[in-house]
Formats: C-alpha cells, structure tokens, sequence
C-alpha cells in the first residue's frame, strides 16, 4: 500500500473541532482495510480531535506527515507529547487520548472497535456526551471530570 498516494486522495479539514460532524469528515478521512477486529484508517485535517478511547484494544497511531500534539492519560497522570512524521504511539486499551494538530497532519491509525468519545458541546458546557456506538450519555461536568481521574487511578472511566 503507498500510503503517501493514499494519503494525496484526502482533503485536509481545516479547523477540525470535537463537534465535527461525520459530513464535515468526509473526504478527510478514509477506511483503507479492515484489519482483525480494526480497521487501518487514514485522516488529513489541522485542529483538534474529540477525547476517544478503545476498550477493546490497543490503538496503533503513525505520523505520515505534519505534527501533532498527543494527549494521553496514563496511570502516571496526563502526558502530552509531540509526534512529527515518521513517529509512531501506541495507544493502551481503554486510554483516553486526543490529538491537536493546529498546522495539518497526515496520520494513519490501526483503530480497534468500538471508539467511545467524549465531546463538550463548549468549554463551558456542563452537559458533555460520552458516544458509543450512536448511542449519547450525558454526564455532569464532575462525572466527565472524573472520566480522566478514574483512567489515572487505574480504574474504569464511565461509559
């Protein structure tokens, strides 16, 4: 597979946002095989991803071109780091994790399914969703708080 001809196919979404609509994806991200309970993705777009986690797996995330910031939240607490093309993260099962990439990146994932994500509708909101799999779940600010907290103990985060 030339992922670097694959990857020219997409468009970048520019500005991409936590309330980015699946319409608003299209074009930017693409389905290139699936892959034993995942799938092989590809994404093109600049701005910032929903919080996500996959409970049923590891996540395999690599940097084809561009930069981007990573967040994490680990047993140790929350970690960011910056990855730029060629790198590679692995993303624990059941993690959460996100991504800024305010310049554009290029990046392929192995995704596990299902993803839940966790969205605000603003960074005030105090009715954030937890999704899986369609379905919504609203949660209080401490509740969605307590999703980060509960990965950092160890323990299972709502949802």
């Amino acid at each position: 597979m030339d992922l670097d001809a694959e990857l020219a196919k997409l468009r970048m979404l520019r500005g991409r946002t936590p309330q980015t609509t699946l319409e608003e994806r299209e074009g930017a991200f693409a389905r290139l095989a699936p892959y034993r309970d995942s799938a092989i993705n590809l994404a093109k777009f600049s701005g910032e991803g929903p919080w996500e986690r996959h409970p049923n797996g590891d996540e395999i995330v690599q940097i084809v071109d561009g930069a981007v910031t990573f967040h994490i939240m680990t047993d140790d607490g929350p970690q960011s780091h910056a990855l730029k093309a060629g790198m590679v993260v692995i993303v624990p099962q059941g993690a959460w994790h996100r991504c800024e990439a305010p310049n554009g990146v290029g990046l392929m994932t192995t995704t596990p399914q299902p993803t839940h994500h966790l969205t605000f509708r603003n960074r005030r909101s105090a009715n954030p969703r937890i999704t899986r799999s369609g379905v919504v779940f609203r949660l209080n600010r401490r509740s969605a708080l307590a999703a980060g907290e509960c990965r950092h103990r160890g323990d299972r985060p709502p949802g």
